[in-house]
């Protein structure tokens, strides 16, 4: 059996996966900032942890799996205040959305999910060991500020240079900061901004420093995986680096993954550029009962370091490809068993996951395997399908119910009447109702025998 092996962002190539404790793995991925709902390239770096600790789990390690979200920011606040609304109610509507968003979707829960807010007594015992160790420094304005200078290895995740760095700058350096690359960890308290008291005066934190918090408490001070976007790497988990590292002196993260953009058209889907489709939007176009399937299908399908493009027909394309798998599954009922994992597309399957998550290969695999089952009509086959599927969160729903979907047309009835027309040989009606069915999306297909079943396109 091949071993699980990880890209690692941090040293740019692939890493046989090796936990700190045999057996078991921490992974943090950083969460949203609630400030919006999700857009569906926030949705492919969920759904590819996902992913990730599903197969970790299917690999017989005992996962604990953190994601944090960030509920106090900049944006939050002003976002809160456009709408005339409380910070506190904002950020638990914007929390509950991005709940119901991940459930569609089919994520799991992450084990820990910690918020930012109730984590500021360890952010401030953060900011004060990197100040004692001279790494830290109040400005005039009564922030905190990290000295980027006094960290050795600054910018090795991201292979930046301090010099590079510098001679980019376009702006001039804040009055407050030694150096304008310094950044905050604590911002002084401003009239109608939330704040806590601490030895440095009220205030909030700085964003970087949440994450080096939360994870260091939820993981401890070295961790196995810490995943995000790809443009996380600088300056925030950079800054993370920083600060873990800086406070506690050993390593911060042994395997770094950065999930590839979704984009659209030639450029990077994002909120800032205004290019984007929230999840929920997408979401709310596809069936009730097939689309969350669809869209997870959709976003796992290219290898998560590679970048996707998002459009229509991709998404149909994704939705067709799953709905063959399933039809698959109805055709053949599956017997109930665990994975056979010596069987050759099995052993195909996972060896491309433990290529460093390797889906295109693996997807491929389950198409392979979808056509064995139909070609030997094997329960076992069609048992095996369903179990491989279930390794990474796919092919878990009733086949019958999913080809369905959210019908509310009574097609039952529809397919009973054009039985009855063919019987009387009036062909006409059969027709119109075939025709009637194509035009609400419902194909029918006629059996050996007499019977016709049927599956929304």
């Amino acid at each position: 059996m091949s071993p699980l092996v990880i890209y690692n962002t941090l040293t740019r190539r692939k890493e046989t996966f090796v936990p700190l404790v045999p057996g078991r793995a921490g992974i943090y991925v950083c969460g949203p900032t609630v400030y919006d709902f999700i857009h569906v390239g926030n949705a492919r770096t969920f759904a590819v942890f996902d992913l990730v600790v599903r197969w970790l789990r299917a690999s017989g390690y005992e996962v604990t799996y953190v994601r944090n979200i960030t509920d106090v920011d900049d944006k939050i606040l002003d976002r809160a205040r456009e709408r005339g609304e409380p910070i506190g109610a904002f950020t638990e509507r914007t929390v509950a959305a991005f709940v119901e968003d991940c459930e569609r979707l089919n994520l799991l829960a992450p084990d820990r999910e910690p918020r930012a807010t109730r984590y500021i007594g360890p952010m401030l015992e953060l900011i004060e060991r990197l100040e004692s160790k001279g790494l830290a420094y109040r400005g005039a304005n009564g922030d905190v500020f990290f000295s980027v200078h006094d960290f050795p290895g600054y910018g090795k995740l991201s292979r930046k240079n301090l010099a590079d760095l510098r001679a980019g700058e376009r702006v001039a350096v804040e009055a407050a900061k030694r150096d304008p690359l310094d950044f905050v960890l604590w911002k002084a308290a401003k009239p109608g901004e939330p704040s806590w008291p601490s030895a440095f005066g009220a205030g909030r934190p700085g964003w970087h420093i949440e994450c080096s918090a939360m994870s260091g408490r939820e993981l401890g001070a070295t961790f196995d995986i810490h995943g995000g976007g790809w443009d996380l790497q600088f300056p925030h988990h950079e800054n993370e680096i920083a600060q873990s590292e800086g406070a506690n002196a050993e390593p911060f993260v042994n395997y770094w993954m950065h999930a590839a953009f979704l984009n659209m058209g030639d450029e990077k889907m994002s909120k800032s550029l205004g290019n984007f489709f929230t999840a929920r939007e997408v979401l709310d176009r596809l069936d009730p009962v097939q689309g969350g399937e669809q869209l997870r299908f959709f976003l796992l399908r290219g290898h998560y370091r590679s970048e996707l493009a998002f459009t229509p027909e991709l998404l149909e394309d994704a939705g067709n490809a799953l709905r063959g798998l399933y039809t698959a599954l109805r055709e053949v009922p599956a017997a109930r068993s665990p994975v056979d994992w010596s069987h050759p597309i099995a052993a195909r399957f996972r060896d491309a996951m433990n290529d460093d998550f390797d889906t295109p290969v693996a997807f491929a695999a389950l198409h392979e395997l979808r056509a064995e089952v139909n070609r030997t009509r094997s329960g076992a086959l069609s048992g095996l399908l369903r179990a491989l599927g279930g390794t990474i969160g796919f092919l878990q729903r009733d086949p019958e119910a999913f080809l369905k979907g959210g019908v509310t047309l009574d097609v039952d009835a529809l397919v009973a009447e054009r039985s009855a027309a063919k019987k009387a040989k009036d062909y006409a009606r059969a027709d119109a109702i075939r025709a009637q069915l194509d035009a609400s999306g419902i194909v029918l297909e006629d059996k050996p025998g007499g019977a016709t079943e049927w599956r929304k396109k």
